[in-house]
Parts: C-alpha cells; structure tokens; sequence
C-alpha cells in the first residue's frame, strides 16, 4: 500500500507529506490554452510549448488517483454574459480574438464552450473536484479555501499552466492561507521559457518564500507502495 506520508526531494530542501492532508491540483490544462485556435494562440503565443507539461502531470494524476489522494482541477473563464470578467480584463492587448468572441471552439474562455473543458488526455474523473475560476488564482471569487478545509488539507501538489501567471498567482495566494505548495516543476509550463525558469526560482527563493519545487519524478518516488514488512 502507498505510505501514509513520503519524503519528496525538493528544492530549497526535502519536504515529508501526510498524503491524506495533501491535495493535487491541476491549474488550466484547458483546450483554450493548450491547442491551437484557442486563447492562448490569439494572443500571439506558440501553444506548443505547454505540451511539455502534459505527460508529467499524467504520471502525478494516476499516481494520486491510485493513491486515492484528493485531485482538484481548476478552469479559468467566464459567464456567457460576462458579468463576471472586468472590463480591464478583456479590452488588454491586441488579441486577434477577444474573451467571448466567437472561436474555432466556441466563445474564447466562456464556461460551457468547448475550449474552456480540459484537455482529454487529463480529462477529470467522475467525483473529481472542478473549481471554476474567473481570474488567475484559484481562491478569487471561489470556494476553492472552502474545499480544501473540508477535506482538511494542509498541503498542495501544484502544476498547470501557466508557470509565471495562475500557477504562481494560486501558489502566492495559498501560501498566504498556510498551505504548504510543493510545485512540480516539469509538470508546469510558459509560453516563454524565461518565464517558467524564473516562475519556479521566485517560488523557492529565500529558504522556500512561497513554496517548494520539485519534479514528477520525486512526487512518483515518494508515492510508492512499499512492501510490507514483517
């Protein structure tokens, strides 16, 4: 059976999880931001370069399913009507298409469009806990706090995209709440490779100022059933 807690190697230093107070949390693997035509690629950006964040995050979710470890998904998007979209948020740039606008996926970044689900190869279970968000952390405007002290959750497991933007942003505000972040490095990913690389040194800065980061890797390690002993 998986150990009731596990050492993950992690940088600035090796951090032990209670697996029954630790949730996985997969932030934005949404076809909007991961193929092409969707959000992400209106705003001018190389979709492919989130791709490298998909195979790693799905070795931690069978990993943690297995384990049966609390996963959580979030979405980032918006009502139909836009009520819930600042208009700051939507008239920034020069995308070639806007929030909302009519796209090969449906409206961009609308809940209940195709483009805002999450990528089949990630798709959440049946049970599995969806936090539907309208801004770049997890905790704005949602219960995802709620949740997690529901469950009694002290730590998280944290990867998606983006490295610099709602992964930070969610990993910042939890850390605020005394979560505990451990964010899997390779199972995150930018449009701008910089982004990612300073993304992951800002977290684990100064002793760990807003968390740690590790690979999936250590996670799939410190999981491991391991056999009983007489």
């Amino acid at each position: 059976m998986t150990n009731p807690s596990g050492t993950v190697a992690a940088e600035p230093e090796p951090i032990t999880l209670d697996w029954s107070k630790t949730a996985l949390v997969i932030i934005d693997m949404q076809r909007d931001f991961m193929e092409p035509g969707g959000f992400g690629e209106t705003l001018g950006n190389d979709v492919s370069r989130l791709a490298r964040a998909v195979n790693p995050i799905a070795s931690v979710l069978s990993a943690a399913r297995d384990a049966g470890m609390l996963v959580i998904h979030t979405r980032e998007g918006h009502l139909p009507d836009l009520s819930d979209a600042p208009p700051a948020k939507v008239e920034r740039g020069a995308p070639s298409l806007r929030i909302g606008d009519p796209g090969p996926m449906g409206r961009i970044l609308i809940r209940g469009e195709a483009g805002h689900d999450i990528i089949p190869k990630l798709y959440p279970r049946r049970g599995e806990i969806v936090i539907d968000k309208p801004g770049k952390g997890a905790f704005y405007a949602t219960g995802f706090d709620d949740i997690l002290r529901k469950h009694g959750i002290e730590n998280l497991l944290v990867c998606g995209v983006t490295t610099e933007v709602c992964v930070n942003t969610t990993v910042r505000e939890a850390n605020d709440r005394g979560y505990r972040c451990v964010v899997i490095g390779d199972g995150c990913a930018s449009y701008f490779p910089e982004f990612h690389e300073m993304g992951l040194k800002m977290i684990k800065a100064q002793g760990g100022i807003f968390g740690w980061v590790t690979e999936s890797a250590a996670v799939l390690q410190a999981l491991k059933p391991q056999p009983n002993r007489p």
